[in-house]
């Protein structure tokens, strides 16, 4: 394996791991601003008022994504198995 397969499997390594966290990221994220503006708004200053939403809407998301996750993760382990045998060892 040369330097720059190595380079290119970790930047696709990167490149999975982004595609599969964004979806909860993304829906965390919008729901801990929309909680942040209504504490804003009502002056209300409580700091676990934020955790059960997101904590509710990322698990929401990891049902509705799941598949779609799991599709990504699999045939990125499944290309990487592929190549396994056609690595040179040296």
């Amino acid at each position: 394996m040369s330097f720059a397969d190595a380079i290119g499997l970790g930047r696709e390594a990167i490149f999975v791991t982004l595609l599969v966290s964004a979806p909860v990221l993304i829906l965390s994220m919008l729901v801990g601003l929309i909680v942040s503006v209504f504490q804003a708004v009502t002056q209300i200053q409580e700091p676990t008022l934020a955790f059960i939403p997101k904590i509710l809407v990322s698990g929401l998301a990891i049902l509705f994504f799941g598949p779609f996750m799991l599709a990504i993760l699999t045939d990125f382990a499944s290309r990487i198995f592929a190549n396994i045998a056609h690595i040179p060892i040296k």
